[in-house]
């Protein structure tokens, strides 16, 4: 008994600990610091960031001298020269030694120049990382709000179900005292069911909006996954069109100079543009380094050497005899000078050039893309600013209008017919507002994102 109920405890303990068993709500900010950390995307640029920083070392190890040692071993048989300058059948073999270095001195300025290349290739990197992060943190936030918008419709599926079964228990009981007709009871059964089962598919929604943020996530099972809901202030999220909002200043012809505001600060700060700089910087090292062919090449080497001889029918020393004597060092200074490689320097100084050109022209298509996206998602703010303001005023209008018809039909002066027509007005005024304010809620923050603004959902 004892060992049965060890053995439950350490199931719930592990239950307990267990990210597919039951937890704790995730916030936004939550699920964006998971993903950096998960995604598999964010993963292969950091493992591209690494190998650029590798070939950087590689390029700062170029200047260091290299250390080479080579051990041969010689045969030769049948006729040959004699050391009496005779030829004859000879059998001769010989042990060779030697050790070796070299040092670049001076190499047309190519290692520096590979040096500061490398770098800026892995600053490019570096940035081309924080990008993807970027891409990632967006694609979080819109599945987020997405989980929120599908919340918020089962809610307003519910309370549909709740209205309906009110109206069937208020039907039941008229009916019990001979005051309305079967028909009209089922009628408004047949109008339940089918509520019901729009609550069944907006559960549905629901899940697979909380299983695709999980995937994005990089989460084992959704099991047991939700999110939390932003407390939002009601009517304060509605912007007002007598106030400094997007809308305003697009009305007042400013919506240019907002959006051109805001591209001045994400020239600044997105690492896509910053990437795209670096990469024209590298392309100008790049003609550096193919320009170093031009120059002569200065090295120094330096090496000990030492061999072993023994020739049929000819005395020989010892072998520890012969390495002694035979031990010899040399230094050496060896000066290259480029003549005619067949044009092989003057096209690689043509192609870094064409490609420098080239960067320059994805550095201006970015700027572009870049403008491009900020421009949509300023008139995207302000489209779905103005969609809420009209979507919360149809809100009121359809529950002004829900309320007199259902005054009225609790009287018996209208039908149900009408009550469920005002009923299901109410409530897609109330399905509308809710995705728009979820809508304006991810276009504002997706602008602040743009000016540089940690991506949140608070204070919108």
């Amino acid at each position: 008994m004892k060992s049965l109920q060890l053995s439950l405890l350490f199931i719930l303990c592990s239950l307990s600990f267990s990210p597919a068993g039951a937890q704790s709500p995730w916030t936004l900010e939550q699920c964006i610091d998971y993903a950096l950390n998960h995604n598999i995307t964010i993963e292969q640029y950091r493992l591209r960031t690494e190998q650029q920083e590798l070939q950087l070392q590689t390029a700062k190890a170029s200047r260091l001298p290299d250390l080479n040692a080579s051990v041969g071993e010689n045969f030769s048989f049948g006729r040959g020269l004699t050391a009496d300058n005779t030829y004859t059948n000879t059998n001769t073999s010989s042990t060779s030694f030697s050790v070796g270095t070299s040092v670049p001195i001076f190499t047309g300025f190519q290692i520096p120049n590979q040096i500061a290349l490398n770098r800026l290739n892995l600053e490019a990197a570096t940035q081309d990382l924080e990008k993807a992060r970027n891409d990632i943190r967006m694609q979080v936030a819109q599945e987020y709000v997405q989980v929120l918008y599908n919340m918020e419709i089962l809610d307003v599926a519910r309370r549909q179900v709740s209205i309906d079964s009110a109206q069937v228990a208020r039907l039941q009981a008229l009916l019990d005292v001979g005051r309305t007709s079967q028909a009209e009871l089922s009628q408004q059964l047949a109008t339940m069911a089918q509520s019901r089962l729009t609550v069944t598919q907006a559960d549905n929604n629901l899940q697979l909006a909380l299983l695709s943020l999980s995937q994005l996530l990089e989460l084992d099972t959704p099991a047991g996954f939700t999110i939390v809901r932003p407390a939002l202030a009601g009517d304060s999220t509605i912007p007002s069109a007598s106030g400094t909002s997007f809308a305003n200043a697009s009305t007042a012809g400013n919506g240019f100079a907002v959006a051109n505001d805001i591209f001045s600060a994400a020239l600044t700060s997105r690492p896509e543009i910053q990437a795209d700089q670096l990469r024209l910087q590298a392309a100008d090292r790049s003609i550096k380094v193919a320009e170093a062919g031009l120059y002569p090449t200065l090295s120094f080497s330096a090496g000990l050497g030492t061999n072993y001889y023994t020739t049929s029918g000819f005395h020989s020393d010892g072998f520890g005899t012969q390495l002694k004597n035979n031990f010899s060092q040399y230094l050496g200074l060896n000066l290259s000078i480029p003549i005619f490689n067949r044009f092989q320097t003057r096209n690689s100084i043509r192609a870094a050039r064409l490609d420098r050109v080239n960067q320059l022209l994805q550095l201006d298509q970015t700027r572009k893309a870049l403008y491009k996206e900020i421009q949509t998602a300023y008139y995207n703010t302000v489209a779905a600013g103005e969609k809420l303001r009209s979507s919360d005023e149809a809100r009121r209008a359809s529950q002004d209008a829900f309320q007199l018809v259902q005054a009225k039909y609790e009287q018996g002066k209208a039908t149900i017919t009408e009550f469920n027509e005002a009923k299901n007005a109410y409530l897609k005024a109330e399905s509308d507002l809710t995705q728009a304010r979820y809508e304006y809620l991810y276009q504002r923050a997706l602008l602040r994102f743009y000016r540089g603004e940690p991506l949140s959902l608070d204070g919108v």
